[in-house]
């Protein structure tokens, strides 16, 4: 995988580590982008390895560090070798953004025994996998900032994504709960629910006609247009920040108004 070289003498004490899973394709590569301008060390995750390396090679060429690896997140032991290949090229991991995920559209009476687990294992113990394996160098730090990415469809309900909608409460749920545990330890948990992005996965599904265009969807959007990765991104980059030091258990949503709640 592509890298940038660390300086060894004392990348630990001085290296803003941040892990992105998901970080080869749409919001998690934005956010992956935005970390490293401004001036994060990012350890890019990704099942798809190639995607993961145009992210990493996008960074770079914009002057900052980064690193790609290829997992599968709802392997534990792929998850574990992951970091710790990171903590062995960039130092104690203080930064967690979990973007992997996966939605497919069926309805809830065709959802199979495997469908519904391997969504669940994908977005909510694909998320329990990387917190539990880089908070004991948030712990060890005494501090850290962990941002799960969830959805609307945690929040108001998703039609014929049952699966995928019950995953993303979940991502809620752990958010909330990791927060109360780990807040006085100095880690920040929170997660961002966003809605009407524009991703290319969602553009494959205008393509194929499952959802409206972005023209359409934007009529129905009270800041009239879709979301971009770039305003997750951003998002993502205030709850890392220290101006959110005193903001833990949140759900941040960032869908242009679509819901309120």
């Amino acid at each position: 995988m592509m890298s940038i070289p660390h300086s060894t003498s004392n990348r630990a004490a001085t290296a803003r580590v941040a892990v992105v899973t998901g970080g080869g394709s749409g919001i998690g590569s934005a956010i992956s982008q935005r970390l490293g301008a401004d001036g994060y060390t990012v350890a890019v995750l990704d099942l798809n390895g190639e995607g993961a390396e145009q992210t990493v090679k996008e960074i770079v060429a914009a002057g900052g560090q980064a690193k790609a690896y290829q997992l599968d997140v709802s392997d534990r032991a792929q998850v574990d070798q992951a970091i710790a290949a990171v903590r062995a090229d960039a130092g104690p991991v203080g930064f967690l953004v979990t973007s992997a995920a996966v939605a497919i559209q069926e309805p809830f009476a065709e959802i199979s025994v495997e469908s519904w687990n391997r969504i669940l294992a994908i977005n909510l113990t694909g998320t329990f996998h990387c917190a539990q394996a880089v908070l004991p160098d948030m712990v060890e730090a005494g501090t850290g900032r962990v941002v799960f990415i969830s959805s609307s469809s945690a929040q108001r309900g998703g039609p014929r994504m049952a699966h995928y909608a019950a995953s993303k409460g979940g991502v809620i749920a752990l958010t909330k709960t990791l927060a109360l545990e780990y807040s006085p330890l100095g880690i920040t948990v929170n997660n961002i629910a966003p809605s009407s992005i524009d991703t290319p996965s969602v553009r494959k599904k205008q393509e194929a006609g499952i959802v409206p265009s972005s023209e359409q969807m934007g009529k129905f959007i009270p800041a009239g247009r879709m979301g971009t990765g770039d305003d997750i991104a951003g998002a993502c980059a205030y709850l890392c920040s220290a101006d959110a030091s005193f903001v833990t258990g949140q759900t941040l949503s960032v869908n242009g108004g679509s819901y309120l709640g």
